[in-house]
């Protein structure tokens, strides 16, 4: 396609401030003030939760703490992840229209595609698992994900380097359930990482370079080596400072179960596992007063939640499935595997419309 893309490495730094200067990207490239690009991201030991998760049923928040763990809140969708010097992060922020797919489900997969295409340069046998996972033999080494902001896509991937699996389960609560599907003892026997496959970590500059050569070839690009620009790390610095660099954001979603009168039921779908946090008020509690909805999935834009939550304030409990799907049939979203009747499942189990979920019929990204 020749499309042209700009290449920037922005460095370690502190979680929250990469997570800043990726509103910063989106920002500058609605505008028009930045090209289509992929940028390369490092951090220091960070815990990271995706945008829709409750932080302590996440993390080890206390542990994270005391070990000097960075705690952060992303502005994707997903599960909770844990990164340090060993991974290496990469973003793409490009028009909707750059890369010729027209859905996220399908950008997921060229994107996915190109990265394990790229990786496999590297001598492993890497290969795209939906919904989002890049795996070895069945192990994962990079996971995915991403969402529209209007016209312009943020599509975010990790590579695993060099992991020592101690630190991430040090970081990470990591439920049963994520485990269950496939039988594995612990989290760690469901990761892999670079260092482990080939027998030594292969340079920064090695992965770099595979990935790009990756997304040149399967997905048509030209890239060219440039900088951040003085206006986006201005942004970026406001956007931290205002925003993401809080602990107002990062604790926004923190432990909803510990609230008194809360009613909690939880879906697991293809597309990850919701969870419906709902208070109720009337006579015999027959309608919804309010409702938190958080898991693992993605949707595009993620605020559609908190539009979706809004809605369903005063909604009679018998009728909230049948609203959950009026709101999706006029809203304009992107769903990446995740569907309006898995919503609707995990409120109907909150509210007692209906029994809770036997058992895990899809395991949750990790």
């Amino acid at each position: 396609m020749g499309n042209q893309f700009r290449i920037i490495d922005t460095g370690v730094r502190e979680g929250r401030a990469n997570i800043a200067f990726d509103q910063a990207m989106i920002d500058a490239r609605q505008e028009g003030a930045i090209p289509n690009t992929i940028r390369f991201i490092h951090f220091p030991p960070t815990a990271l939760v995706g945008r829709h998760q409750a932080l302590s049923q996440e993390l080890k928040v206390e542990q994270c703490k005391a070990n000097g763990v960075g705690i952060v809140r992303r502005i994707t969708g997903g599960g909770a992840i844990y990164l340090d010097e060993g991974q290496l992060g990469w973003a793409i922020v490009c028009d909707r229209a750059a890369l010729g797919v027209p859905d996220l489900g399908g950008i997921t997969k060229a994107i996915c595609e190109a990265a394990a295409f790229g990786l496999s340069k590297l001598g492993i046998d890497a290969q795209f698992r939906p919904r989002n996972d890049i795996e070895v033999d069945g192990r994962k080494i990079s996971g995915t994900g991403g969402f529209f902001d209007g016209e312009t896509l943020i599509f975010q991937g990790t590579v695993l380097i060099d992991l020592n699996p101690s630190d991430m389960l040090a970081a990470l609560n990591v439920p049963e359930v994520k485990l269950a599907k496939r039988d594995l003892d612990n989290a760690a026997a469901r990761v892999t990482c670079l260092k482990e496959l080939l027998g030594e970590a292969p340079s920064m500059e090695a992965v770099k370079g595979a990935l790009i050569a990756g997304f040149e070839e399967k997905l048509g690009l030209t890239v060219e080596h440039s900088e951040p620009t003085q206006a986006e790390e201005d942004a970026a610095k406001q956007l931290y400072d205002e925003e993401f660099g809080t602990d107002e954001f990062v604790y926004e979603i923190d432990d909803p179960a510990r609230e008194k009168g809360v009613r909690i039921g939880s879906f697991v779908g293809a597309g990850g596992t919701a969870t419906a946090h709902v208070r109720l008020e009337g006579v015999g509690g027959d309608r919804i007063r309010e409702v938190l909805l958080t898991g693992d999935f993605f949707i595009a834009p993620p605020r559609i939640i908190f539009d979706l939550e809004s809605s369903l304030r005063g909604v009679r409990v018998e009728k909230a499935g049948e609203h959950i799907g009026e709101f999706f049939e006029e809203a304009n979203v992107s769903l990446l595997s995740i569907t309006p009747s898995d919503f609707a499942a995990a409120v109907d189990i909150a509210t007692g419309q209906r029994a809770p979920q036997a058992a895990a019929t899809s395991e949750p990204a990790t």
